[in-house]
Formats: structure tokens, C-alpha cells, sequence
């Protein structure tokens, strides 16, 4: 793994803040979901759902899409059971933004650099969490909660929107710098390979799996956890 230097992650840093308005997509509420426009294309921005078909998907450790999800009302909805769905292509470096609604007491996530080395998704990947934080138990931990590096980096509270509205992810992968946004806030900031993320891998669950966070690429995953979730305007612009 090529890990980014101090001075390099505070440049990329730099760079990234700066650019963001510039950078992000179109919202549902400024454009009509699961397309772009001219000045999104120009900028390198690619659809990886176009609303009405499954078409650049496939399950994990599959060569089709599991039943378990289908597009519903122009978003891809996991309404049973099956694998995680994961993108046809892999990414290293990479901007994506997405819309996920989840269903009242509902949980799902977005990984990236997932690879099919392990039995599951989540065995090499790190995860966005998408929640109904308010749907869960008293005393959440902010580690698991909505916009969170699932597990490892905590978001803050009063960033998700309630059940039945639609929340605006954004994961930026530049080099080993990661950030997570959740509805135009960052709600997580880490580097991979990183003193401080070996140390919290090696405190957490994932310590069991020598493979996780490891991968310079992979793909792009959505997890089925059980709870009916969707997603629409998935667009992403690979990073150099």
C-alpha cells in the first residue's frame, strides 16, 4: 500500500475542501435524480444507476443481480433477501455521491475497495453506515450511526434526515485520504494505513481480518443488512 505523506494528505486536503462546491453534483432538489448534466459530464462524472434498469451491477461472488433487489420508483431498492450488490467496475481514487432513504429502525451501508478475496463485503471494505439513527436503541454509538466509518470514526449528531426523506451521501477516496459527508457536512475524515487507523482496526472486530482496509482497489458495494433501503443518482468521478 502507498500511503500518503503528512504534507501530501494536508495538500489533498486543502484541494479537496477547496473544490467541493465546485466538485459535487447536482441534489434532488436542484435536478431530476439518476441523471447529469452537461457541466456534471464535463467534469468527468459517470451515472452507475440510470434509474430504471440494474445495468452495471452485480452481487457479490456473483455474475447476476440477487432478487433481493429491484428498481422501484427510479431507485434500487433491496426489498428481500441476497447478496450485497457491488459495482462492475473497481475504483482506487474516486468522488461518489448518492441519495439512500431507509426504511423506520433500517440499516445498510456503502463500501468501497471491497475485493471477493473474503467471504463477505465488509471482510475487506470500509463501510459508510446508512441508518435510521433515530430508530435505534437509547445510547447509539456516534461509531455506528449515520455518515460514520462504520465501527471506527464516529459522525456527529443532527446530519441524517428522518424516515421517508431522501440523504445525500458523499464519500471522496483521494490516494489513502477518505471522507465521509452526510447531507453537505463532513461527518468523518481518516487516511488509510494510516498509526491512528491501524490502532482503531486492530481495537475493533475487523482486526480478525488481516485483508481489511488493505486493498489499493476494489469495488463499490451496497449492503443488503436485511432492512429495505434505496438508492438513486449514484454518479461517480474517478480521481487521478
Amino acid at each position: 500500500m502507498t500511503l500518503l505523506t503528512p504534507g501530501r494528505a494536508v495538500l489533498a486536503i486543502a484541494i479537496l475542501t477547496a473544490t467541493a462546491s465546485a466538485s459535487v453534483p447536482l441534489t434532488a432538489q436542484e435536478g431530476a435524480p439518476n441523471s447529469l448534466t452537461p457541466a456534471e459530464r464535463s467534469a468527468g462524472w459517470t451515472l452507475l444507476f440510470d434509474g430504471t434498469t440494474t445495468n452495471g451491477w452485480r452481487g457479490f461472488k456473483m455474475n447476476t443481480v440477487p432478487e433481493g433487489w429491484q428498481v422501484v420508483d427510479g431507485a434500487l431498492t433491496r426489498v428481500g433477501e441476497g447478496a450485497d450488490l457491488i459495482t462492475a467496475q473497481m475504483y482506487a481514487g474516486f468522488e461518489l455521491t448518492l441519495e439512500w432513504m431507509i426504511s423506520s429502525e433500517g440499516n445498510s451501508g456503502i463500501l468501497y475497495r471491497v475485493t471477493e478475496a473474503e467471504t463477505d463485503t465488509y471482510w475487506t471494505g470500509p463501510e459508510y453506515q446508512v441508518l435510521d439513527d433515530a430508530g435505534q436503541p437509547a445510547g447509539l454509538s456516534r461509531s455506528t450511526a449515520a455518515g460514520a466509518v462504520y465501527a471506527l470514526y464516529p459522525a456527529p449528531e443532527g446530519l441524517v434526515r428522518p424516515v421517508g426523506e431522501w440523504n445525500q451521501a458523499r464519500i471522496v477516496v483521494h490516494g489513502n485520504d477518505v471522507q465521509h459527508w452526510l447531507n453537505g457536512t463532513m461527518a468523518a475524515h481518516y487516511v488509510l494505513g494510516s498509526a491512528d487507523f491501524t490502532e482503531r482496526v486492530a481495537k475493533s472486530k475487523f482486526s480478525e481480518w488481516p485483508g481489511f482496509g488493505n486493498a489499493a482497489t476494489g469495488y463499490i458495494a451496497l449492503q443488503n443488512h436485511g432492512d429495505r433501503v434505496a438508492y438513486r443518482s449514484v454518479k461517480i468521478r474517478v480521481l487521478p
